[in-house]
């Protein structure tokens, strides 16, 4: 894995509208290189998986990793509905995810990675794929999602649970939370 140099600018929550404007699709994140100004989350973090090694050069394998990485943008997209929401109306919106979809998407994802080998989702190495499911699953595990339960992924897929711990212990990963403080 190559180190990639690179400025993180993060903002309060309360500079969000602000910030939108100054992007193009009034949204974030957003990456600048050589002067353009890129948007989209996933062609952003494949165009740094290019760069840093962690994304596959064999086609196949690419796709695999494209699989795994629109799967759970599908996913975030259904969980992303019930952002906004309060009261009764989240708790039936999440409970539905929860008896639902999440569960679905779970297994699935445990299904690949016990076809791919049991360790990663595809090159049989660290991917963008196993950093897009990382983040997720620590998303699903940190207790911010109200009526989400924080073991929903340790019971419904235990070995998703284990990838996010080998995940986690990469150096890499490792440092970049630690800097953060989480």
């Amino acid at each position: 894995m190559a180190a990639l140099r690179f400025e993180d600018n993060r903002f309060p929550g309360a500079q969000f509208a602000e910030v939108r404007k100054a992007t193009p699709l009034g949204q974030v994140p957003t990456l600048h290189v050589d002067g353009v100004l890129v948007t989209q989350s996933d062609a952003i973090t494949r165009y740094a998986g290019k760069l840093a090694g962690l994304y596959p050069t064999d086609a196949y394998q690419a796709l695999l990793c494209d699989e795994v990485m629109d799967a759970v943008e599908d996913a975030n997209v259904k969980l992303g509905t019930t952002f906004g929401l309060t009261g009764d109306a989240l708790k039936v919106a999440r409970t539905a995810l929860v008896e639902g979809p999440l569960p679905l998407y779970l297994r699935w994802l445990q299904t690949q990675l016990q076809a791919h080998g049991g360790d990663y989702f595809a090159d049989n190495r660290l991917t963008i794929a196993d950093l897009k499911v990382f983040v997720f699953l620590n998303g699903l595990n940190s207790g911010r999602l109200d009526h989400v339960p924080t073991d929903l992924v340790a019971t419904v897929a235990p070995l998703l649970s284990a990838h996010l711990q080998r995940v986690a212990k990469t150096p890499a990963v490792a440092q970049y939370y630690a800097q953060l403080g989480a």
